[in-house]
């Protein structure tokens, strides 16, 4: 019998899963197993092969509730590496899209970015395009934005504690600058960081991006690369983005998981969390909330 993992997660703080709400939900899906309650806002039932359609009957009983439902493999459930987007998953702005906003041309700057993420535009030329528009910035500028606006995603800073602490890997890959990624790499904690850059000429914005130019498939390539080189095979990694350029990676590693994601990516992949927050994926990987290292 092939053993799966049917999770649960909610929103962080909810307790969405107190036991009255665990008792309802299995009166009305009797198929169910007893719950393994891994906080007030998660848990999972251990499945077999009639997996797929437990998750419907569960999906239909909980139509509408704002928790997300999530079928994983049981073998091999925790991961070794994690490689995750920066933009709009680690941290909650888009980059471009705030500078943007020093000159005037967010709207112009956001409809651009909206597009390319839906993966209505080739993430390139639109990449390009998008910094052409903060050509004469100044380098400061990019300081200031950090400094005052970039924050973290919820659950970002646990996310990455508890699974250094338990000893995987922890890497950055985005199609967003080196300005910004070594500077959350370096508060988080993440291992490593591959990104694009910013072209500059006597401290300000050249309006070009640094060749290469880092895309939806060299996000992939990288997960790959850096999972030769750490001896690991891609199925030991989870990965986690919000768009377009990021489902390449998602599909390559063992758990993607698609983290309020763009429509079109967030039906292309098998797990995404709409609802949680970053810490979802640790109880995807069947961490409990007793298992988690604050920040």
């Amino acid at each position: 019998m092939t053993k799966h993992i049917l999770v649960l997660t909610g929103q962080a703080g909810g307790k969405f899963f107190i036991p009255q709400a665990v008792q309802t939900l299995q009166e009305a899906v009797p198929a169910l197993p007893p719950a393994k309650h891994l906080s007030d806002d998660a848990i999972e039932y251990e499945l077999g092969d009639d997996a797929a359609s437990i998750k419907q009957a569960v999906e239909h009983a909980a139509k509408g509730q704002p928790f997300d439902i999530n079928l994983v493999a049981a073998e091999g459930r925790r991961k070794a590496l994690l490689v995750a987007d920066l933009e709009s998953t680690i941290i909650e702005q888009e980059c471009l899209d705030e500078l943007a906003v020093n000159i005037g041309r967010q709207d112009e700057m956001v409809a651009i970015t909206t597009r390319a993420m839906r993966g209505e535009l080739d993430f390139e030329p639109a990449l390009r395009e998008r910094v052409a528009i903060l050509k004469g910035m100044s380098e400061q500028a990019l300081q200031d934005l950090y400094d005052e606006k970039i924050t973290l995603m919820s659950g970002a800073a646990t996310l990455l504690a508890t699974m250094r602490h338990h000893g995987a890997t922890c890497g950055l890959v985005s199609g967003g600058f080196a300005f910004f990624a070594s500077r959350i790499a370096q508060r988080i904690g993440f291992h490593r960081f591959r990104c694009n850059d910013l072209g500059l000429e006597n401290g300000a914005l050249d309006g070009t991006v640094v060749e290469p130019i880092l895309d939806r498939q060299a996000k992939a390539r990288i997960l790959l690369e850096w999972c030769d080189e750490l001896s690991l095979t891609p199925q030991q990694a989870v990965t986690v983005g919000d768009g377009s350029n990021d489902l390449a990676m998602l599909a390559a590693a063992g758990m993607g998981v698609a983290f309020h994601a763009k429509p079109a990516v967030a039906e292309a992949a098998d797990i995404r969390i709409d609802h949680g927050d970053l810490t979802a994926l640790l109880y995807l990987q069947g961490f409990s909330q007793s298992d988690f290292v604050a920040a």
